[in-house]
C-alpha cells in the first residue's frame, strides 16, 4: 500500500509516542492513508477481552468530543449502582382526610426522574393518569377540595445543562430533564418547558371526565397517605431503548438518577461528579477525562479512547450491558452500517455523532453474542462524514479478516 508523505509522518510519530501500545498498523493504515481523516484528532483502540491484550491503539490518550457515546458511560455507571431490575417508582399521596366523597386536602405526585411517564417510545408505560384516577375512585373521592401538587424536588439546578448549545435548547433532541417528566417533555421536534403543567392540565380533564371535581383551594395539612405509585419498566429496558435510540433526555434522567442513587442531589454537577468517582474508584484512567453530561449533547465533554475502552472492558461480563448496543447492520442508529460484510450481526457499538464528529464504541461479538473485542474509534474535525464511515467501515473489516492468533508477541496487555 502506498502512503502520502503526511501519512507516513503521522506513521512514525505515533510508533513513537505509543510505543507502550503496540499499533496494528495493517489496522490504522486505512486511516492514515486518506486524505479527509485528521490523524491527530482521532482515536483507534481495540482489545482482545480473552486475552486482555491491545491489538491496536492510535492517539489512545487523546482527548476528544465522544458525542452521544457519552452514554455507554452513563448506562454503565448506573447499571452498576442499581442493577438490571430496579425501577423508577412515583409515588402518589393525598393529603388530609376525605369526608363522604370530599379529598379536603391535595393529591400529590412526587417526581422520581422517570422519564418514560406517557412516553411514545420503548418501553412501554402504563397509563399514569389512569392509574390516579382508578385509586381515587377506589377510595370513594368525587372531589378534591385542594391542588393538584406535583414535586420536583428530589433534583436540583436547571432542567437543561449550562453547557449545551443555545441552539439546542429549543429543539427535542435537546428537551430539560425533570424530576417529572412527561410525553418525552417534547412536542413533535420542539422541547417542552413545562411537562408537569401538561401532565396536570391532562389529569383534570381526565377527573373531570370520571366525574371528580378539582377545587384548587389552598390547603395545608400534615397528614400524608399514599395512594400508590406508578411503576417504570425495569431499568434495562430503559437503558437499551436509550442506546438503540440515542435519546438525550433518558440518558439525562440515568446520570441525574445515578447521582441520586450515589446519595447525593440529581443536578448535572452531582451526576458529573458520581459517574466520574464511580469509574475512578474501578481503576479506569481519568487523565484527559471531563464530563458535564449523560447524553453527550455537549461539546464540552472530554473522554479518551483508552478511559472508553477500560469502561468497556470492565461491563463486557455484565449479561445485560452488551445487549444495549445496536447491532451492526440490524438496529437503531447501526442499522446501515457494515450491513451485508462478513461483519453484519457480529458488530454492536454505540454511535456518537455531532458537527464535525464521528465516533463508535462497543464490541466485536462471537456467535453466541458474547463480547470478544472492544472497540472504540473516535473520530473529531471530520471532513465528509459518509467516507469517514466507509474509512472506518473498511478498517474493521480488515482488521478482524486478517486479526493475529491471541497471545502473538506483538500484543501488550492494558492495565486498566
Amino acid at each position: 500500500m502506498r502512503f502520502t508523505n503526511s501519512a507516513l509522518f503521522f506513521i512514525s510519530t505515533l510508533l513513537l509516542t505509543l510505543s507502550s501500545f503496540p499499533m496494528r498498523a495493517d489496522a490504522v493504515s486505512d486511516f492514515l492513508s486518506s486524505p479527509a481523516f485528521p490523524a491527530k484528532s482521532s482515536a483507534f483502540y481495540i482489545a482482545d477481552l480473552k486475552t486482555g491484550k491491545v491489538r491496536a491503539a492510535h492517539n489512545i490518550e487523546t482527548p476528544l468530543v465522544p458525542a452521544s457515546i457519552m452514554k455507554c458511560v452513563t448506562t454503565a455507571t448506573l447499571l452498576n449502582e442499581v442493577g438490571a431490575d430496579w425501577r423508577f417508582l412515583t409515588p402518589v399521596s393525598i393529603t388530609g382526610s376525605i369526608s363522604n366523597g370530599v379529598l379536603e386536602g391535595n393529591l400529590v405526585i412526587k417526581g422520581s426522574g422517570d422519564p418514560t411517564i406517557g412516553s411514545t417510545h420503548e418501553p412501554p408505560s402504563a397509563d399514569f393518569i389512569k392509574e390516579i384516577v382508578d385509586a381515587l375512585k377506589s377510595k370513594g373521592v368525587s372531589e378534591i377540595a385542594g391542588k393538584i401538587v406535583i414535586d420536583c424536588s428530589l433534583w436540583e439546578g436547571p432542567a437543561q445543562n449550562p453547557q449545551w448549545a443555545t441552539g439546542d435548547l429549543s429543539q427535542s433532541y435537546g428537551t430539560g430533564t425533570h424530576a417529572f417528566n412527561y410525553r418525552d417533555n417534547a412536542s413533535g421536534k420542539t422541547a417542552i418547558k413545562n411537562p408537569q403543567a401538561q401532565f396536570e392540565n391532562r389529569l383534570k380533564s381526565a377527573l373531570t371526565a370520571a366525574g371528580i371535581r378539582v377545587g384548587g383551594k389552598d390547603i395545608s395539612s400534615k397528614k400524608h397517605t399514599q395512594l400508590g405509585e406508578h411503576r417504570s419498566a425495569p431499568v434495562d429496558e430503559i437503558m437499551r431503548s436509550c442506546m438503540m435510540r440515542s435519546d438525550n433526555q433518558f440518558a439525562e434522567a440515568l446520570f441525574r438518577t445515578a447521582a441520586v442513587a450515589d446519595g447525593g442531589k440529581g443536578s448535572f454537577e452531582g451526576g458529573a461528579s458520581t459517574v466520574s468517582s464511580h469509574w475512578r474508584l474501578r481503576g479506569a484512567p481519568m487523565k484527559g477525562v471531563w464530563i458535564v453530561d449523560g447524553s453527550g449533547l455537549s461539546r464540552a465533554n472530554r473522554v479518551t479512547a483508552r478511559f472508553m475502552g477500560a469502561v468497556l472492558r470492565k461491563m463486557a461480563s455484565n449479561p445485560y450491558y452488551a445487549s444495549f448496543f445496536p447491532l451492526a447492520g440490524q438496529e437503531g442508529t447501526l442499522k446501515k452500517f457494515l450491513a451485508g460484510t462478513p461483519l453484519d450481526s457480529y458488530v454492536a457499538l454505540k454511535t456518537g455523532s455531532m458537527n464535525g464528529i464521528q465516533c463508535y464504541a462497543g464490541y466485536k461479538l462471537d456467535d453466541n453474542y458474547e463480547p470478544t473485542h472492544v472497540i472504540v474509534i473516535m473520530v473529531n474535525e471530520l471532513g465528509n462524514r459518509a467516507s469517514t464511515r466507509a474509512t472506518i467501515e473498511k478498517a474493521l473489516i480488515n482488521f478482524f479478516a486478517n486479526e493475529y492468533e491471541p497471545g502473538s508477541d506483538d500484543d501488550e496487555e492494558e492495565d486498566s
